[in-house]
């Protein structure tokens, strides 16, 4: 192809749609972000008004899903979706035909992709012929899957940046007025903490009952996290962590969790 390669990136979430941008730009120098798009509705009117050659399409997205935005675009460019869940991806996307990322997106997994991509345009070889057929399926599993409300990152101020940390790497939630201050450790580096904005009722009802107990009525805990408990007066405890020095307060009425330990 003759002109640089064009994209368009579609995610409800500006920091996410931001930090693809990134490293996009980091892994093909020459490829122009000319939209961002919001959900899937956006998604449709800016690729009427860019024709981008690639479009990278979060599947749920409010109002028109990715895989709507998708059915609407077709063959008139070539689709990568994104999803924080990988059921949502068919065994189709692994042979080539499509491709798919899962949140938050690995730079090695996103470099694939890139090749892949630029081995096509470079060739000019239009987008894949299953395309209709694969997202026909994907819409139909889509409908078909029970919605998982489960948080699977937070997005945390941490000193003048902000982060996006993977519910995974959270070590604990503690109340802290109007917000809630996150522990966490990031691929095994030092302990870090990050403020949040949504308070921690709220954000309880949203993680991995098996993974994260509440402990006191300003705690939750990861218990993955968990290096040991020592008991304290009138059937209270303490969590100590693995590789912390913060110690996090059980109350009498969840000492129970831990009389085992």
């Amino acid at each position: 192809m003759t002109h640089p390669p064009t994209v368009l990136i579609a995610d409800d979430e500006p920091v996410l749609r931001e930090a693809l941008a990134r490293l996009l730009a980091e892994l093909w120098p020459e490829l122009r972000v000319v939209a961002q798009a919001r959900n899937g509705r956006e998604a449709i009117a800016m690729f009427e008004e860019h024709r981008p050659d690639v479009c990278f399409l979060d599947v749920q997205m409010p109002g028109l899903s990715g895989v709507e935005a998708a059915r609407a675009i077709g063959h008139r460019a070539h689709l990568v979706f994104v999803t924080a869940f990988e059921q949502y991806a068919v065994e189709a996307f692994a042979r080539g035909a499509l491709d798919y990322l899962v949140k938050p997106v690995e730079r090695d997994r996103l470099r694939e992709t890139v090749e892949r991509l630029r081995e096509r345009l470079r060739t000019v070889q239009p987008p894949p012929a299953a395309t209709d057929e694969l997202i026909r399926e994907l819409a139909a599993r889509l409908s078909a899957a029970p919605r998982d409300t489960r948080l699977r990152w937070l997005r945390a101020g941490s000193g003048q940046a902000t982060r996006l940390i993977p519910v995974e790497e959270i070590d604990f939630l503690r109340a802290d007025e109007k917000y809630t201050l996150v522990g966490w450790r990031g691929d095994g580096a030092r302990p870090g903490e990050a403020l949040v904005r949504t308070p921690l009722k709220e954000l309880a009802g949203q993680l991995d009952p098996e993974q994260f107990v509440q402990v006191h009525r300003s705690v939750i805990v990861n218990l993955g996290s968990v290096s040991h408990v020592t008991r304290g007066l009138n059937e209270t405890a303490t969590i100590h962590l693995k590789g912390r020095p913060e110690t996090l307060p059980v109350s009498r009425a969840y000492a129970h969790l831990f009389r085992q330990m």
